[in-house]
């Protein structure tokens, strides 16, 4: 396994080093200029201006320009925001943790409804709890977030008025109290994403379980007379979940780019409001480094989807 994990990071490196070429091409190429804003102000002098570009090789060719960028990115030093005037590495450190709390909560929420429903309702095929859960999984998937994200403050913020609808960063509280207030803040997010990627999660375990369940060892095993519990977990559920380990894996990159839209609605401080932000200001450094960051993600998240193949299903060698 050692061996086979080497391999697959050393894969790995080529692939980020085109992925961020062709970033730092796209990004490069794309209308808009950092200091826009510096050129039409009449109290930035021209030679100020050009100073400014001359620090961080405007106007260096795009080759020579990519190269300073990935040997600054290599020894750390991912760039400095333009926009909050501050390195791109700590404005991502600010606000990476709510993100993956949030993201992080949503996926746990989404496999915690998935799993079970996509099992029962599997096991006991077009009876009403199967129609149940099929109709509530077309609905929540086929609802956007952002529809969803507002039909949640509509209801339980406005109407009810249980939870905040803005994510305040400085809470005023210490001890359990601010651990708790951040919570509040929280649940809405977290619900709408989780139960977007819930509806989805609930097909792929359903259809994957009906897979596996007319499988001759599942028969064999009821035939030995294990009960039905053991048959469900040990041979069904276990077998079943390969491929929904890969589209978890595969799906939590996107879930990342989700969370965008649900970050906006929400006003949370997280990655997805700071690219949108540093894309209307044209902070490129920002955008070229939030960007990679997901690249990077969904090369390590298909390495842990193969890694977890091994783990449940034996007959999967690494070589």
């Amino acid at each position: 396994m050692g061996a086979y994990l080497l391999r697959r990071l050393l894969i790995a490196i080529p692939s980020l080093l085109g992925i961020s070429l062709i970033l730092f091409t796209v990004l490069a190429l794309a209308p808009g200029d950092p200091f826009g804003e510096l050129a039409t102000n009449p109290n930035v002098p021209p030679e100020v201006r050009a100073a400014l570009r001359a620090k961080y090789g405007l106007d260096d060719p795009l080759l020579m320009r990519y190269l300073h960028w990935l040997t600054a990115m290599l020894q750390g030093d991912w760039g400095f925001s333009f926009a909050s005037r501050i390195d791109v590495d700590d404005l991502i450190l600010q606000r990476l943790p709510t993100t993956l709390f949030v993201v992080g909560s949503s996926q746990v929420l989404a496999l915690l409804v998935a799993v079970p429903v996509g099992i029962l309702a599997a096991l006991r095929p077009y009876s009403l709890l199967d129609q149940v859960a099929n109709t509530l999984a077309f609905v929540g998937f086929s609802l956007p977030t952002f529809f969803t994200g507002l039909l949640f403050i509509l209801v339980f913020s406005l109407k009810l008025d249980w939870l905040p609808f803005v994510y305040n960063a400085d809470v005023a509280a210490t001890g359990w109290r601010w651990y708790w207030e951040h919570l509040r803040q929280a649940i809405m997010p977290i619900a709408v994403l989780g139960l977007f990627q819930a509806a989805s999660y609930t097909r792929y375990v359903r259809a994957a379980v009906l897979d596996v369940a007319r499988l001759d060892y599942v028969t064999t095993a009821r035939a030995k007379g294990l009960g039905e519990g053991a048959v469900t977990l040990r041979h069904i559920a276990r077998n079943a979940m390969i491929p929904v380990v890969t589209l978890v894996a595969l799906q939590i990159p996107a879930v990342f780019g989700g969370a965008i839209v649900t970050e906006q609605i929400f006003r949370v401080p997280g990655i997805g409001s700071l690219l949108i932000n540093a894309m209307l200001a044209n902070d490129t450094p920002v955008v070229m480094a939030v960007t990679f960051v997901f690249a990077c993600l969904v090369v390590l998240f298909n390495l842990v989807a193969d890694l977890l193949y091994g783990w449940l299903d034996p007959r999967i060698s690494f070589r």
